[in-house]
């Protein structure tokens, strides 16, 4: 057994701070253990000694009459780092801190805590907390915490939570919603043991069906997708991600950089690692309930089945809000509907019963739905029949939903009058909700899933191989000295050249006579463009002249933009121009990569041009990216929409975005050391894609 599979599985418990006194934490934590039935040895540790429930009470952990797996720890901060040593002398590999006064309450307890972190190191002692309120099984049964009883309902889902308090609060409420717990887990500080190290063995249970988890950050974001894409191949895992709304973004120069905040990050991890992301704590529990009672669709077609018009409505409002789509029943499903529902009733979706509609007839219908082809799964909405009980529909049609491979939600509107129902159903594990819109968004989350679970497997795209990535490094190198800013022409070009990425015929110039030769050499019309370290944005500050057609009209304009430059950017270091050929008429897009603090590199994709930042028509993935990545950013964005046509607006080549997409993200992700780096426009043409102007940073 693992010093981590220990926390929730252990032979023997030690409490040190236990309390003879039912108003100190202390108590709460023995009373759970030992009341709560938890099947292994109970120690308590008090130094006043004495008995407490039929325990004695040791005076320290040196006392114990044997080794011991788990220690829980609920005394004065100081007063933990000796305790922590006596466990460690005693060989327990396994603590929990749950007392304060650590690490959140400044340097002082920063430092306790540390002092904590090595001495756990040295016993090989894992720990959770400081701060915490413990963990819980509730099928071996074991209860570390000091909250209240009655303790979480018996269930199938696992929660792993950032606060305390929170959990706390949802046990209770968890109870009235019918939410049931298997394992929960509050980590704290989090100064050993982190979210990323306990998602497996809270995963690996036999009991837990789905993982919830409130997140205020996550501690190595990197080994958290990996870890996260690797349980969520077999366990559903839910995460409420708090924090969403920052005061202000960090400063970047690129617009994908300003684009770039943290929370596209995460949405882009939590798609990578298969984390379903939810908004509300509520809304979390009911797709973690849902996903872990109920079965996965084979595709969005949603069948509404109903005794009143309103509620079909508002749920056939909220399936396509959800990325679900109204099922078409078959002919000869519409028939067998007819030969029992009242001509008024309505055959299509949503299947209008009637209120006359009796326990027997919602029982024949959602069985005809369920063996119609193009139906994937059925919202049954109850309204509570006036001439009959919901519970008596709730039993007519539960062994129809526990047999079926097809998932149903069932919806009793109400409250008193459905409470029959309500117990009917949980008790069956069929997922139910008050309204139609939380139905809809537990089926479209079963949706995401099953589409997920399709490419699980994928792996990133690395169209470039190993002696280019060499070769662009040995460039990096050579511009080592740069530190935080933006690479020379020369040596961007170069890094393009090694990736594969196509841009128009170029040459730099550093007067008006050569940028009028470079431009007869590549031939009219032509474009130039400053060269500058210190100017991010060209066209604001009138860097950018197109459709030259003339030796003569480059040597004007040139002289015109020098002037400009100097009285708009009077600092700027300015090394030249670039004469670019121009390109053919295309769509415009843009493709960015910035270099993200926690998950490392994050491409970006979107509506390009001056206006990038304003529209905010852009999306995000990991980089490198995975083939649904790109699909993702393309089916996303107005930008990778209207790339098959739209009105007068002709095609543009999407296989040519794609490799972009796919050479541009690896280049990023092959070389930490670039910061941000953006192609803005990438020119899309009918055939093939250049990349007109590229800027790299590094840092």
């Amino acid at each position: 057994m693992t010093s981590l599979s220990l926390f929730f599985n252990p032979k023997s418990v030690v409490v040190v701070g236990a309390s003879t006194k039912p108003t100190k934490l202390g108590y709460g934590v023995a009373y759970n253990l030992i009341a709560g039935g938890f099947p292994g040895k109970v120690y308590l540790v008090n130094p006043k000694g004495g008995t407490l429930l039929g325990h004695p009470l040791y005076a320290s952990v040196d006392d114990l009459p044997e080794p011991v797996d788990l220690a829980v720890i609920l005394i004065a901060a100081p007063a933990v780092p000796p305790v922590l040593e006596a466990c460690g002398r005693k060989g327990i590999k396994a603590a929990i801190i749950a007392s304060g006064g650590f690490r959140e309450t400044g340097a002082q307890g920063a430092a306790l805590e540390e002092a904590c972190v090595e001495i756990a190191r040295r016993h090989g002692m894992r720990l959770i907390g400081p701060n915490c309120i413990g963990v819980v099984d509730t099928h071996l049964p074991l209860d570390t915490t000091f909250l209240p009883p009655p303790g979480p309902l018996v269930g199938e889902v696992g929660f792993l939570t950032h606060s305390g308090a929170l959990a706390a609060a949802v046990i209770d409420w968890a109870r009235g919603a019918g939410v049931g717990y298997s394992r929960l887990v509050s980590l704290g500080n989090q100064a050993d043991v982190n979210e990323t190290d306990i998602l497996p063995i809270m995963a690996e249970d036999k009991h837990t069906k789905a993982v919830a988890m409130y997140l205020e950050s996550v501690a190595a974001g990197e080994r958290f997708v990996r870890t996260a894409r690797a349980v969520s191949q077999k366990t559903p895992l839910v995460a409420l991600k708090v924090g969403r709304y920052e005061a202000g973004k960090r400063a970047a120069a690129s617009h994908t950089g300003a684009l770039a905040g943290s929370e596209e990050a995460f949405n882009a991890a939590f798609r990578r690692g298969g984390v379903l992301r939810a908004a509300t704590v509520e809304q979390m529990f009911q797709w973690a309930r849902t996903l872990a009672w109920a079965p996965l669709p084979r595709g969005n077609r949603l069948l509404i089945l109903t005794n009143a018009g309103g509620p079909g409505v508002t749920a056939a409002d909220a399936a396509e809000e959800n990325g679900l789509a109204l099922a078409r029943l078959t002919p000869q499903s519409r028939e067998l509907l007819a030969e029992f529902l009242p001509p008024a009733a309505s055959l299509n979706n949503p299947v209008d019963m009637l209120a006359s509609a009796s326990p027997e007839d919602y029982a024949r219908a959602l069985s005809i739905a369920l063996g119609d082809p193009g139906v994937d799964m059925v919202m049954v909405i109850l309204p509570p029949p006036p001439m009959f009980s919901a519970g008596a529909v709730a039993r007519a049609v539960i062994p129809l939903i526990q047999t079926s491979e097809k998932p149903v939600a069932v919806v009793p509107m109400g409250h008193d009058l459905i409470a029959e129902a309500v117990a009917h159903l949980r008790a069956a594990k069929v997922p139910e909700f008050r309204f139609p819109e939380d139905a809809a968004s537990a089926l479209g989350v079963l949706y995401r899933r099953a589409r997920w679970l399709e490419t699980a497997s994928e792996e990133p795209l690395r169209p470039v191989g190993e002696e280019q990535k060499r070769a662009a490094e040995q460039i990096l190198a050579e511009h080592a000295n740069l530190r935080e800013e933006w690479l020379p022409q020369s040596a961007v070009k170069g890094l393009l050249r090694l990736y594969g990425i196509p841009f128009p015929k170029e040459k730099i110039a550093r007067t008006a006579a050569e940028a009028a030769q470079a431009a007869a050499e590549i031939g009219f019309p032509v474009a130039i463009k400053v060269i500058s370290p210190d100017i991010a944005h060209k066209s604001e500050v009138g860097g950018v002249a197109l459709g030259l057609n003339s030796a003569a009209e480059v040597e004007r304009v040139y002289a015109e933009m020098m002037e400009r430059l100097r009285a708009a950017a009077p600092q700027a270091r300015i090394t030249g121009v670039l004469v670019q050929q121009m390109a053919p008429e295309g769509q415009e897009v843009i493709v960015g990569a910035v270099r993200d603090p926690l998950f490392g590199a994050l491409a970006m994709f979107g509506s390009g041009g001056v206006e990038v930042e304003g529209l905010g028509d852009v999306a995000f993935s990991l980089a490198p990216l995975t083939p649904s990545d790109r699909e993702h950013m393309l089916a996303s964005t107005w930008a990778g929409r209207k790339l098959a046509g739209f009105r007068n607006l002709p095609p543009a080549d999407k296989d040519a975005v794609r490799d972009v997409l796919a050479r541009f993200a690896q280049l990023v992700a092959d070389l930490p050391q670039i910061a941000e780096a953006e192609i803005n426009p990438l020119r899309v043409l009918r055939q093939g894609a250049l990349a007109l102007d590229v800027r790299i940073r590094v840092g």
